[in-house]
């Protein structure tokens, strides 16, 4: 196994522990439980490792927090889907913003809509009780806050040029 390729296996393992402890972090807007660090680590992951990496460590983050009580089977296609968007719109075009506006779409939109099914079909949902959109304003509110925040830090790493010497270490 070449050096590179451990640096990104160590470098995701290290962001689903981040991932984790901090799903332990959240605070109320608008009615709703806001969590925002998978986003930030989704978003993270996407610029550093890829969608492949994003998508492994959507899902090893989503199943420690539910071996450890953290999280709900709901974190499973949210997180996932997300990742899956932002590291593939990063990966074509290099984009922050777009990157950004993929990981929101992904987790807020996508994974909002694919929480549905979870929620009836393995957690017990009546499916008369809750309508198949409601997830996506609670997963909205979190992965914006947690993308703009990603974003944000991103982009000052890209002004100082430390953005692309972390990527070219990374890949060394």
């Amino acid at each position: 196994m070449n050096r590179a390729r451990i640096k990104k296996i160590v470098l995701c393992a290290v962001l689903a522990d981040i991932a984790v402890v901090g799903s332990m972090f959240s605070f109320p807007i608008l009615g709703s439980r806001c969590a925002p660090i998978q986003h930030m680590v989704n978003i993270i992951c996407a610029v550093f490792l890829g969608p492949g990496y994003g998508v492994a460590c959507a899902f090893l983050a989503s199943l420690l927090r539910n071996l450890f009580g953290l999280g709900s089977l709901m974190a499973f296609p949210g997180s996932m889907i997300g990742a899956l968007c932002c590291g593939l719109m990063y990966w074509k075009t290099k984009k922050l913003l777009l990157t950004v506006a993929a990981e929101i779409f992904g987790t807020g939109i996508l994974g909002g809509l694919c929480a549905y099914p979870v929620a009836v079909l393995f957690m017990g949902t009546d499916a008369g009780a809750v309508a198949f959109y409601a997830y996506i304003i609670p997963f909205l509110i979190s992965t914006v806050v947690g993308s703009v925040a990603a974003g944000l830090v991103l982009s000052g790493l890209k002004r100082s040029s430390a953005l692309k010497h972390m990527q070219y270490l990374l890949d060394k």
